[in-house]
């Protein structure tokens, strides 16, 4: 799996966001917001394929978790990306 190109995380009154670059982008209809572990994900991944056991390890490399609580939020932090469609 990939992030999708073309998105673009910014930073809006306090708040880090995705924002989809182009002259199409401006619709904010649906704005996704990101905390702080999500941008670290986010971040780490961008540009380059990865499965969710690439994102238990970031997970369990910057934070004190137990793998098992790791994989059951990597597995739905993935698939909020799908379903939002950053993700291919």
């Amino acid at each position: 799996m990939k992030l999708k190109e073309g998105y673009k995380v910014r930073e809006m009154a306090g708040e880090h966001v995705i924002i989809k670059q182009g002259r199409f982008g401006a619709d904010m209809t649906r704005v996704i917001a990101l905390n702080p572990t999500s941008l670290l994900l986010w971040e780490e991944l961008q540009g380059r394929d990865f499965e969710v056991e690439d994102v238990v390890k970031i997970l369990t490399d910057n934070y004190e978790v137990d793998t098992t609580v790791a994989t059951t939020d990597a597995t739905a932090w993935v698939e909020k990306l799908v379903e939002a469609g950053l993700a291919e």
